[in-house]
């Protein structure tokens, strides 16, 4: 969600600028500046923003340039600038300094040189609110470049994930004969060999496996995996659902390594988690 967007537009006595930031947020937190005679237009701005960014920690500033210094009205509080002016001169007589840039230095205290903002016409309005479309098409053109890039990567690291469940059903085969054979060492070391009840110990054998099976596991993994591609290449905004299906994901490679009782698949299973990790990160960034 992060973006850049900016537009400028001549008019006959300045230029009108636009300029749209976003960093990453889960809602639209929206922060306008603009110059005071637009003022009453922030309320439509933020309708506009609303419909047409969606996410984002987004900064909307519009500037107005203008050459037309005779336009904007100036008035001099004359008995301010006075006092000032005084204030500065007995200073400056106190400590024997250079009196040459007082009147410089009073015309820049606060309320002594006021400026009267005409308010804007229809035209310039318009103008002003074409600028600001031009700016959020900017905008959005960087957002989709940036989910171009934000596309394949997701698609990359989940496709890493499928790669690790591929080693999973490789390696899987082995895990219940290396079972066996643990457990069958542990009894002949605790009671024997040849007091071991191979009947009750297949028993035993048969339910702890369906207690480590993680074949569920491994289908619903590939199904999320699947539905993740699937939604991410969806035309609509779908970075909440995207984090939901991620959650699904987590899940079952949690799930997966708890059964796993398998050096190997943890391996699997953490290389999964890290690929996981980074894709809620990027995920951040997607509508």
């Amino acid at each position: 969600m992060t973006g850049y967007g900016s537009a400028s537009k001549d008019f006959d006595n300045g230029k009108y600028t636009v300029e749209l930031k976003s960093l990453n947020s889960k809602f639209l937190e929206l922060n306008i500046k603009l110059p005071k005679a637009f003022s009453d237009k922030e309320f439509f701005l933020r309708n506009e923003c609303s419909k047409l960014l969606e996410r984002g920690k987004i900064m909307l500033t519009l500037t107005a340039e203008t050459t037309d210094l005779a336009g904007k009205a100036a008035s001099i509080n004359k008995e301010l600038l006075k006092f000032y002016h005084q204030e500065l001169k007995s200073v400056a007589d106190d400590i024997n300094a250079d009196q040459q840039q007082l009147m410089a230095l009073a015309v820049n205290f606060p309320e002594v040189v006021k400026y009267d903002e005409q308010a804007v016409s229809e035209e310039e309005w318009k103008l002003m609110l074409d600028t600001f479309y031009v700016a959020v098409k900017n905008f959005q053109t960087f957002r989709a470049d940036e989910g171009s890039v934000l596309e394949k990567d997701l698609i990359s690291r989940i496709q890493s994930i499928l790669d690790f469940l591929s080693l999973v059903e490789r390696d899987e085969p082995n895990r219940v004969p290396a079972i066996k054979e643990k457990l069958n060492t542990m009894l002949a070391d605790a009671v024997g060999k040849e007091n071991i009840d191979q009947n009750r110990l297949e028993q035993e054998l048969i339910y702890y496996i369906d207690k480590l099976d993680i074949t569920e596991e491994k289908v619903r993994l590939k199904s999320h995996c699947d539905y993740f591609i699937e939604t991410l290449k969806d035309k609509d905004a779908n970075g909440k659902k995207l984090g939901f299906i991620s959650q699904e994901i987590g899940r079952e490679i949690n799930t997966m390594g708890s059964k796993a009782n398998d050096a190997n698949i943890q391996r699997y299973v953490v290389g999964m988690k890290e690929e996981l990790e980074k894709i809620k990160e990027q995920l951040l960034n997607v509508l």
